[in-house]
């Protein structure tokens, strides 16, 4: 399909003929070519078209398909606030699932009678699950688009979190490992979804806005994770009454989870009627055999670049989900009794992350300068993680929460950098594949990270244990400013 030219209501404007392959003026509505009308005054025209169309929130362009002739509009749609933000709200509600189990570690273990790294695998099976549905849920992104996707992440969500309801026993734990393993898969058909919901649905100056919101949820309901199961199930020693505390922690998550669902099914839409951007608009016209999911990815695997970046920010979302993971053994060992602010702290943590991600999201869409952005926030990281490595053991909660808080704000802020990077590195491969290898390479490092660091502690403390995840940071840094990708990303914004 053509590149899109634009074309004003009803008045005058450029258009190229394809059959004649000059340039064309269109008066009240009619294709002009005559020969006699200068090289200038139509150039003038057609600048003078595109000047007026830049003022217009609605635009019309020229698309030529198989040789006929077509005007389509552009045009955003209110409602894809809403759309965004029924994403937001599910992958907040899948989210939260990821850490339930573990920032309340010591409880769950005494509850189920297993051992501390049985609890961990309850939040690494949200990472173990990613890495080999990722591909095909890809694809089937690609296929069938967003609203099938929606779907089956909302069902397989809502699933899950009945299956936990069934699970409140202390003999039941592999009937609670399965509820958690259906909402991991759910998770699959998530992680993958907010720059394509931003691309489809977004004008480009919206773009890395909406990306930023898609995260959002997923952040937030890591902060509700952190939060609230602390607070549901306190540390009591009575076994009945510990499970009456879980069982209703489970039921408010079902309850959630099947509004959500019943939400999707009737309102969640594919795509809008008409195209938000140009790009969306030319890629409306390109058949679906012309496009190979198998070739895309190879494409990806050839971009070096790109598997800079893969390696680069699956070191960085490795290390937070190994942190988030580990938190409450870590706060419990230098301060006993302290789960309700373990939780506060995984809070702070993702709390300030959001800030960081919203702020870098708007930063982007105003500057673009997604190399110098990345490169900062990553190296603000690694230094947020050595503060916190060496304040952690101080014995004052109020320090914690500070160097927590400046950790959360880069390392979580990261995350939605890093898919935008991934775009624009990628274009014009489908968001949806770049940002899956992108998390697949997180949950591998996510799991390496989180079983070595967990070692670490029990053997050497938490203070080695952080600083295995600093060393990881600063050479993540090290290679996002290096030169082959900042010499690619030059090139990209020179072109």
């Amino acid at each position: 399909c053509p590149v899109p030219h634009f074309n004003t209501d009803g008045g005058e404007g450029g258009h190229y003929n394809m059959s004649s392959g000059k340039p064309s003026l269109v008066i009240n509505g009619e294709i002009n070519d005559n020969e006699n009308v200068s090289d200038l005054e139509k150039n003038k025209m057609m600048l003078s078209a595109g000047d007026r169309e830049e003022t217009r929130t609605e635009n019309n362009i020229h698309l030529n398909r198989n040789g006929d002739d077509t005007t389509q509009t552009i045009k955003l749609y209110k409602r894809r606030w809403f759309i965004v933000l029924l994403f937001s709200s599910y992958s907040l509600c899948n989210s939260l699932q990821w850490i339930q189990y573990g920032i309340i570690n010591n409880i769950f273990m005494r509850f189920y009678d297993v051992e501390s790294f049985t609890i961990d695998w309850m939040s690494m099976i949200y990472m173990l699950t990613y890495i080999p549905f990722i591909f095909p849920v890809t694809w089937l992104l690609d296929k069938k688009g967003l609203r099938i996707i929606a779907l089956v992440a909302t069902a397989m969500n809502c699933t899950g979190t009945w299956i936990k309801v069934t699970s409140v026993r202390p003999d039941l734990f592999a009937v609670t490992m399965l509820g958690q393993f259906c909402c991991s898969l759910a998770q699959v058909f998530i992680l993958g979804m907010p720059s394509k919901i931003a691309s489809v649905w977004f004008g480009s100056e919206e773009v890395s806005t909406a990306c930023s919101i898609g995260v959002f949820g997923n952040q937030l309901g890591i902060a509700i994770g952190f939060l609230v199961p602390p607070i549901l199930v306190p540390n009591v020693e009575d076994i009945d009454q510990l499970s009456y505390h879980i069982s209703i922690m489970f039921y408010i998550t079902a309850g959630v989870a099947t509004l959500l669902f019943i939400l999707v099914v009737i309102v969640f839409q594919e795509r809008p009627e008409l195209p938000p951007t140009q790009a969306q608009a030319t890629a409306r016209c390109i058949p679906p055999e012309q496009y190979s999911y198998t070739a895309s990815i190879l494409r990806l695997l050839r971009n070096k670049p790109f598997l800079l970046l893969i390696l680069t920010y699956g070191l960085n979302v490795g290390c937070f989900y190994a942190v988030g993971t580990l938190l409450n053994r870590m706060i419990i060992e230098h301060y006993p009794g302290e789960e309700l602010n373990a939780g506060r702290i995984g809070l702070t943590i993702v709390i300030a992350g959001m800030v960081g991600s919203l702020i870098c999201g708007i930063w982007l869409d105003r500057t673009k300068t997604y190399k110098q952005t990345t490169l900062a926030v990553y190296l603000m990281s690694f230094v947020g993680m050595l503060v916190y490595a060496f304040t952690l053991s101080l014995g004052h909660l109020w320090v914690v929460f500070l160097t927590a808080g400046a950790l959360g704000f880069f390392m979580t802020g990261y995350l939605p950098l890093g898919f935008e990077f991934g775009v624009e590195l990628t274009y014009p491969e489908c968001e949806g594949t770049s940002s899956g290898l992108l998390n697949c390479s997180a949950q591998v490092f996510g799991i390496i990270f989180t079983i070595c660091q967990g070692k670490i502690i029990d053997n050497y403390g938490t203070l080695a244990g952080n600083i295995f995840l600093c060393v990881f940071l600063f050479i993540g840094s090290v290679l996002t400013g290096t030169d082959p990708l900042h010499f690619y990303v030059k090139r990209l914004l020179c072109t």
